[in-house]
């Protein structure tokens, strides 16, 4: 019998994470969803390691590691089912993981994602950086979360267990009804990884949908499975599609101030590396920014297929600022007024 809701991880030389965290994953979604892995063409026996050990999980081989975008794209194309859990290889789930997501999303046909509470593994009574407690952005295009602003992490003692609309779901842990991941085409391909949830959660809201939060959910996130959160190629991709994505999604009356500020920002970040001898994260910098202009033919058109709106949960501050010179630690620290309707 067919299960609604699909459990989908996409690996990539993740052998050790599937062999940790795979057997929690069979236990706490029977019943509620099938389980499938991802293959991105690994080469570290993965996918023969499946076959022998759990052979009531469904496996999809990619021809390329096409990166998280790519990756996914290509297997949810082959998924049959009316929600996808995107689920990273390096997470511990818990007991009712899914349900009340499911509920969540079944009870309100205007979300498109939601993610549950994501916390740290090796430090459990604290938030994860990848998605904590919900994600949001800044007026200037700059990521963070309840519960995690820039490296400052929380620790969780309930303070954000309320539901709550959010800008963005992490992709470590991401709920998303099918039919509007078709509807947008998936994830941004060009992107490869980083930032190309934020991408498509924006996309959904200039779509008229919600993305949620669903603190009733929690699971354990590791983190930096893939890529460590010190790689050149990671600033890279964060610099690169972070720029691609303001471009796309930003409507025409901000787009320019914004682009003019970030150049300014992202100078001084590049040169701040360069100061504390980081050349390959200086260098870095300068290779996203001429990727995006090498790029800029593809990005304009991208740009004409999107219904530009006014969406919400935008934090109209700059959260550099307030992080860094203010001195404000803690989403909840946070002037609410500031987040737009």
């Amino acid at each position: 019998m067919k299960k609604k809701t699909a459990v989908v991880i996409l690996n990539w030389n993740g052998k050790s994470f599937l062999e940790k965290f795979l057997p929690a994953v069979i236990r706490y979604s029977t019943g509620d969803a099938s389980v499938i892995v991802a293959d991105n063409a690994s080469s570290d026996g993965s996918v023969e390691y499946l076959k022998e050990n759990f052979p009531e999980v469904g496996i999809i081989e990619n021809n390329e590691n096409g990166g998280f975008a790519k990756g996914y794209n290509d297997a949810l194309s082959q998924v049959d089912a009316e929600y996808f859990v995107l689920l990273n290889s390096d997470i511990e789930v818990t007991e009712n993981w899914i349900s009340p997501v499911i509920s969540m999303l079944e009870n309100n046909p205007q979300v498109a994602a939601c993610q549950p509470t994501i916390r740290s593994y090796h430090q459990p009574e604290k938030f994860e950086y990848a998605g904590a407690a919900g994600g949001f952005i800044d007026a200037w295009g700059y990521p963070f979360c309840r519960g995690r602003i820039f490296q400052n992490l929380e620790e969780d003692h309930g303070q954000y267990d309320d539901v709550m609309e959010i800008f963005w779901a992490t992709g470590a842990c991401m709920f998303i009804r099918a039919d509007v991941f078709r509807s947008l085409g998936g994830f941004d391909e060009d992107f490869f990884a980083h930032m190309e949830e934020i991408d498509f959660c924006w996309r959904a809201k200039h779509a008229g949908y919600k993305i949620m939060a669903c603190p009733q959910s929690k699971v354990f996130h590791v983190g930096g499975g893939t890529l460590p959160k010190q790689s050149s190629f990671k600033t890279y991709l964060n610099m690169r599609n972070n720029i691609s994505m303001l471009y796309k999604n930003l409507p025409a009356n901000r787009l320019v101030p914004i682009f003019i500020f970030r150049l300014l920002l992202d100078g001084v970040a590049a040169f701040k590396f360069l100061v504390d001898g980081g050349f390959a994260d200086f260098w870095a910098v300068v290779r996203a920014h001429m990727s995006f202009y090498r790029r800029y033919p593809k990005h304009r058109k991208k740009r004409k297929g999107i219904i530009h709106t006014q969406v919400s949960n935008i934090y109209r501050g700059n959260i550099v600022v307030d992080h860094f010179i203010r001195r404000k630690k803690k989403f909840s620290e946070l002037q609410a007024s500031k987040f737009s309707k």
